[in-house]
C-alpha cells in the first residue's frame, strides 16, 4: 500500500538588520560568493526537494529592495513573501498562514545558508514520523552556569546548541502557535513543548552556522569557496 507523502514547506524567516554586522543592509542581503544570503538559504531547500513550497517571511519596508535583489541576480525560484511581525514569534505565525492543509513544515533561519540537505532530509523524514525534529549540535567549549553571584562548571554532555531548520507536522504548529506569545518561547521547539510534545533532536553541522556578525562572514566565504 502507497502512503502519500505529506506536501513540505520551508519558512524561511529573514527580519534581521546589519546592526551587529556593522552594516547599513539588512544582513540577510549581504552577498556572499556573489549574492545575496538569502538566496544561498533558498537554493538550498528546493536542492533537497524541488518541489517545496518555500515561504520567505520579511520586514514591509524590505520586500522591494528584494524584489530588486531577485530582478538583479535573475533569482527564478519560486517563493511566497509575507510580511515579518513585531516578533520572530509573529513572523513564524504570518508564514504559517500561508500553509495549506496538513503538511510538514521547517522554519529556518535566512541567515543559515550552509545547513546540510542531508540534515533537512533527516529533519523532515524524523517529523513526518514523530511530529517533530529538531536540529541540534553538541558544545565544542566548556559550559559554565551562572547564578547572581557566582559561576559553576557544568557536563556539557548534558547539552545541546540549537540550530534551525525546525520541522513540525502543520497541524502541530498551528495548534502551538493559537498560544499567547510567551519571553521564554525562544524559538519554534519551545513554542511546540508548551503543547507537552515531546521534542526530538536531529544532529546537525558545525558549519550551519547563523551569521549575524563580520566574523561569520569570514567563515561564510570561506565555505562557499570550499563547496565550489
Amino acid at each position: 500500500m502507497t502512503i502519500n507523502k505529506l506536501e513540505e514547506y520551508a519558512i524561511v524567516v529573514a527580519g534581521g538588520t546589519g546592526t551587529r554586522m556593522q552594516q547599513a543592509v539588512p544582513k540577510q542581503f549581504i552577498e556572499v560568493a556573489g549574492k545575496p544570503i538569502l538566496m544561498h538559504t533558498l537554493e538550498r531547500f528546493y536542492s533537497y526537494n524541488p518541489d517545496i513550497r518555500l515561504i520567505v517571511v520579511l520586514p514591509e519596508n524590505q520586500q522591494e529592495a528584494w524584489r530588486q535583489l531577485c530582478r538583479k541576480h535573475t533569482f527564478k525560484l519560486f517563493h511566497m513573501v509575507v510580511a515579518g511581525g513585531a516578533t520572530r514569534f509573529g513572523s513564524v505565525n504570518n508564514g504559517l498562514d500561508l500553509v495549506q492543509g496538513e503538511a510538514v513544515v521547517a522554519v529556518h533561519d535566512g541567515v543559515r545558508p550552509f545547513v546540510a540537505i542531508e540534515t533537512i532530509a533527516e529533519a523532515f523524514k524524523t517529523a513526518a514520523q514523530y511530529g517533530n525534529a529538531i536540529v541540534a549540535v553538541s558544545p565544542k567549549d566548556s559550559i559554565r552556569e551562572l547564578d547572581s553571584e557566582n559561576s559553576r562548571a557544568v557536563d556539557r554532555a548534558k547539552y545541546k546548541l540549537v540550530q534551525t531548520p525546525q520541522c513540525f507536522k502543520a497541524s502541530i504548529l498551528r495548534k502551538a502557535y493559537e498560544q499567547p506569545e510567551q519571553p521564554y518561547f525562544t524559538d519554534d521547539a519551545s513554542v511546540v513543548e508548551q503543547l507537552g510534545e515531546e521534542i526530538k533532536l536531529v544532529e546537525g553541522s558545525y558549519r550551519n552556522i547563523k551569521i549575524t556578525t563580520p566574523e561569520d562572514l569570514v567563515l561564510a566565504e570561506a565555505f562557499a569557496k570550499s563547496e565550489v
